[in-house]
């Protein structure tokens, strides 16, 4: 594929975004707020939304919805980012909607949307929350996952959010800096591909009239390796379940009562995105009602696998 082709992709799909009407999003993760990934969907997502990320100082990947108090660094911050001893939230002094929190991704999220949504939202309330793309896939056992985590912590806090996942195969855990000094990088491609597609996702899944998803829900999304897949319009969308179960009886879509499996979405080959609705509570599965009603908002985007 030649790189001019990749980049000429990634705009025409921008100059269509842009009829979208804007909201307030908060962007988090749990790779911490300097990775390439959440760099490229912070300014895919500001193209289109206003847009604030609040992230944790480091790479806490795995933690789960583990919470405890933020405090002082006591190491610099990821890519050393900010020195030891910095205050236990700050921000990025050319862009002071460019946060980090030194504490778990669910403290980072709702340092968002508690006080960082209100002093730039106006008072307001973020309309959405964004956690990740992390780096790595996020398949079947959701519950140590700290980017779920903080999606979990914002719907149960009244916020709908989804968690987003990229291969690992294609993301790897540099720095923002990587975006410009090696734009021609495979984490770098993947990096902005996986942005453009949250931002497509997003609009179509924003465009609804609220409630944008059912109280206490999530989404959980993962992209596959974009190994073949050098477009925004390769990818195809497919409504999967968390865990497989055969015997379950799932919303009727593509003639079948079974989704399947999110991993196996994942795993084919052709460039396909799982989509599956849980329970920000548990962690899992939701019934076929539930579902239903992320159907029928995704209608014109999610296909058959």
């Amino acid at each position: 594929m030649y790189m001019s082709t990749f980049f000429r992709s990634l705009s025409a799909f921008s100059s269509v975004a842009l009829i979208v009407s804007a909201k307030r999003v908060v962007l988090s993760n749990d790779d911490g707020w300097a990775v390439a990934m959440i760099r490229a969907q912070y300014e895919a997502l500001t193209e289109d939304h206003d847009v604030i990320l609040s992230c944790p100082a480091i790479n806490l990947s795995g933690t789960g919805s583990l919470s405890f108090p933020p405090v002082r660094t006591l190491y610099p911050c990821e890519f050393n980012t900010c020195p030891i001893f910095s205050p236990a939230e700050g921000f990025n002094v050319s862009d002071p909607y460019i946060n980090y929190v030194n504490g778990f991704p669910v403290d980072a999220v709702r340092y968002g949307m508690k006080t960082l949504a209100p002093k730039f939202f106006e008072g307001s309330a973020p309309d959405f929350v964004v956690s990740g793309p992390n780096v790595g896939n996020n398949l079947a056992f959701l519950k140590t996952s700290g980017t779920v985590g903080a999606a979990c912590e914002a719907s149960l806090q009244g916020i709908p959010s989804v968690a987003i996942s990229g291969s690992g195969d294609s993301l790897s855990q540099v720095s923002y800096t990587t975006l410009e000094s090696e734009p021609f990088s495979r984490n770098t491609m993947a990096s902005r591909i996986y942005a453009a597609l949250t931002v497509k996702f997003l609009n179509i899944l924003l465009s609804y009239a609220d409630p944008i998803l059912p109280p206490g829900i999530s989404l959980n999304v993962n992209y596959p390796s974009i190994k073949g897949c050098y477009s925004v319009s390769s990818f195809n969308f497919i409504l999967s379940r968390v865990t497989p179960d055969a015997s379950a009886v799932d919303v009727e879509t593509c003639r079948k009562r079974s989704l399947p499996a999110e991993a196996d979405v994942v795993a084919k080959h052709g460039c396909f995105v799982s989509v599956s609705v849980f329970n920000a509570s548990t962690k899992a599965d939701v019934d076929a009602s539930t579902q239903k009603v992320v159907l029928d908002k995704l209608a014109g985007l999610l296909t058959c696998l």
